[in-house]
């Protein structure tokens, strides 16, 4: 990477507006490395109901893992993730690995905030291989999470907002590059 600085690149939306085909494009473009939050989550979506307390000590368990393995790579990577955190402290806490990733690091962090409106959201939750990736598919819970929750926002040397409504994704993973210069 000739000594340039790292990036973190953080995909945050609701489940189903195309966070992971928009990441992999951009992780393309960007010559970067990408992991989708299942990654990190289906090892206990696959052994453990959400209800099971198992389930979040595996999910910590993986994620543990992982970051210790970024803070020993090589500087000057560049990777960008997918996730789905509301505005509330629980999942700003999460974002928080990703800030302290990156500062231990020395690299960029962007936040990517991703949003549709709802009718398309609904579509495109129950299209494609959704279930088969252990995605959520029912309809209810996205409308009550959009009832209930906001998106996080959060702080970043980056923020970038795009409605990708009526975008393709290649177009939107092309902004966002874009806009990371």
């Amino acid at each position: 990477m000739n000594g340039a600085p790292g990036l973190i690149v953080h995909i945050n939306g609701w489940p189903g507006t195309g966070k992971l085909t928009i990441g992999r494009l951009l992780a393309d473009r960007l010559g970067a490395r990408l992991l989708d939050n299942h990654t990190m989550i289906n090892p206990a979506e696959a052994l453990f109901s959400r209800r099971d307390p198992l389930h979040y000590s595996l999910r910590n368990a993986v994620r543990d893992a992982v970051f210790e393995h970024l803070l020993r790579a090589p500087p000057g990577g560049r990777y960008v993730f997918t996730d789905a955190l509301a505005d509330d402290d629980w999942d700003r806490g999460q974002f928080d690995w990703y800030r302290d990733l990156a500062a231990q690091r020395g690299a960029r962090l962007a936040a990517v905030l991703l949003d549709c409106g709802i009718d398309e959201n609904r579509r495109r939750l129950v299209a494609g291989e959704r279930a088969h990736l252990l995605k959520l598919t029912d309809v209810t819970v996205l409308e009550s999470l959009r009832a209930r929750h906001r998106l996080l926002r959060p702080q970043a040397d980056m923020l970038i907002e795009l409605d990708v409504t009526t975008i393709t994704a290649e177009a939107a993973a092309q902004a966002i590059a874009d806009r990371l210069g």
